[in-house]
């Protein structure tokens, strides 16, 4: 929504359309949030709107279509175990090639795991990069309704309601700070009236560090 626009209710903007954007360095952007929480929503609108390049977006789940196709689905827990394994590798190999040319990265997987995030700080250390955590976190209601809509079935309510829960114990903004985010933003969201478009404008990012820092 542009800064000047009218909210729906009263004419006028409303208080954080006023708010200058948050910018957020350039370094690797950690995305936290349960599925169905916006991350996705949100780094399409990152790209459409031409605030990163669509290759700052390391998503896991685009490395699964890439390299699984859309529909698979391993045979066994073992197979899946290392499709796992592959999935990240990759991803990992792709953040990388970013960090170490002193490009931005935005990992776009669920995270809401202390060893997740781990395994992602560890990167940015090789490296010298800050580390910047956006934090999704939709209540469960709105969460289930957004994952129903998105028409998806390979989790059932009791694994999104799982990963909501690992998310307010493991993910809360103090314990990022402790494991190494330089800083910590909650992106909002459906309940906050805020669309994903709106949500987006509420960020600027460097893509890249000056020479020799």
């Amino acid at each position: 929504m542009p800064e000047n626009s009218p909210d729906r209710a009263g004419g006028r903007p409303r208080p954080h359309d006023l708010a200058p954007p948050i910018r957020i360095p350039a370094g690797l952007v950690v995305l936290v949030g349960p599925p169905a929480s916006g991350k996705t929503s949100f780094a399409r609108e990152l790209v459409e709107g031409r605030r990163i390049e669509a290759e700052a977006v390391v998503s896991s789940d685009e490395i699964r279509a890439e390299l699984f196709g859309a529909s698979a689905e391993p045979a066994d827990s073992d197979a899946a175990d290392a499709a796992d394994a592959r999935i990240f590798e990759e991803r990992d190999r792709r953040i990388v090639a970013r960090l170490s040319a002193g490009l931005s990265a935005i990992a776009e997987s669920t995270n809401v795991t202390p060893q997740a995030r781990e395994r992602l700080i560890g990167l940015a250390r090789r490296f010298g990069a800050p580390v910047t955590v956006l934090r999704f976190a939709p209540d469960v209601a709105d969460l289930l309704q957004q994952y129903t809509e998105r028409g998806r079935t390979e989790l059932t309510e009791v694994d999104v309601r799982a990963y909501a829960a690992v998310m307010s114990r493991d993910a809360g903004a103090d314990r990022l700070r402790d494991e190494g985010a330089a800083a910590v933003h909650d992106v909002p969201g459906r309940r906050q009236s805020v669309t994903p478009s709106e949500a987006a404008d509420r960020f600027t990012f460097a893509l890249c560090r000056p020479p020799g820092r």
